[in-house]
């Protein structure tokens, strides 16, 4: 690849990571106005995704093979695991403190994709620190909506569950398109939570604007959007790239709780927010390139290829 064609793809991926952070950003809003509007959350949840398959999978199947529908199912449970923490930590704390504890999800991923033998740059380590210490401060100065330990032990699983989804994404879904991915992950999510809610005795037909807006909203925004811009980002960047530009999100959701639902961050919301952003800059940092080496001998026949980006 030249590396005019490198930098577009960059830019591409860029992109679409501060679109799909932008649209997922709403995700805590329209769950809280669910919940207000009367509805569980894995009805709305169950209806949200339904909504999307059928949608989505009509158009999007043809030329699936069977491997790949699978890869795309068990994915897509990873993603239904992550959603099902993120609500139950919805419920019991301020939307802003659970989409800012989502994003330990980078430093997951780096761990993670460390493990798999990717050893992350040196800037990247320093963003996740940044967003480490800025995480810190949201939880370590709490507003008095936020001191519930189950709900913001809930919002780190489901950093440490997106976190896996993420990579799974990268390493399982290469060839899928983002539309394919997405349908298939809202099938399992869709069958799943309506099952929930059916046991919990709450699956009902929502009625009037005050359930329906937010159900159809969840399906646009965090989902149709969000979900296939996602997937465009992790090609384009990868898993870890994504995952860190992704930490723009809880800024959004916490600018949309003030002024929609009226939610005061508490006192260490705006300094922690600060550090989290300037950690999604660094994130992306672009990669020093190391110049290549002459050989020994001037026998070019001999050389070595060239480094690729510094780790």
């Amino acid at each position: 690849m030249t590396g005019a064609a490198g930098g577009v793809d960059v830019r591409r991926g860029v992109l679409l990571g501060v679109t799909s952070a932008a649209a997922f950003g709403t995700l805590g809003i329209w769950g809280k106005l669910a919940g207000q509007g009367g509805l569980s959350s894995f009805t709305t949840l169950g209806w949200r995704f339904l909504i999307v398959a059928a949608l989505l999978l009509p158009i999007s199947s043809r030329g699936v093979t069977g491997a790949q529908r699978a890869r795309m199912l068990g994915v897509g449970l990873l993603y239904t695991l992550a959603t099902t923490c993120y609500f139950g930590a919805l419920e019991r704390v301020s939307a802003g403190a659970t989409s800012l504890l989502l994003y330990l999800a980078p430093a997951f991923v780096i761990l993670l994709s460390w493990g798999l033998g990717r050893a992350p740059r040196r800037t990247q380590l320093g963003a996740v620190a940044l967003a480490g210490v800025g995480l810190a401060l949201v939880v370590g100065l709490p507003s008095a909506a936020d001191r519930d330990a189950v709900g913001l032990t809930f919002a780190a699983g489901a950093g440490a569950l997106y976190a896996g989804y993420l990579v799974a994404s990268e390493r399982l879904l290469s060839g899928v398109s983002a539309l394919a991915a997405t349908a298939h992950m809202a099938l399992v999510s869709g069958v799943v939570f309506a099952a929930l809610a059916a046991a919990q005795g709450t699956l009902r037909v929502p009625v009037g604007a005050a359930q329906w807006g937010p159900i159809l909203a969840l399906a646009l925004l965090p989902t149709i959007v969000a979900v296939p811009a996602l997937y465009g980002a992790i090609r384009h960047l990868g898993a870890t790239r994504a995952s860190l530009l992704g930490t723009l999100e809880p800024l959004v959701t916490v600018a949309l709780a003030a002024v929609i639902l009226r939610e005061q961050p508490g006192p260490g919301a705006a300094l922690g927010g600060v550090l989290i952003l300037a950690g999604a800059l660094l994130a992306q940092w672009p990669a020093k390139a190391t110049p290549a080496v002459a050989p020994a001998g001037g026998d070019a026949a001999a050389g070595r290829t060239p480094r690729g980006p510094e780790r």
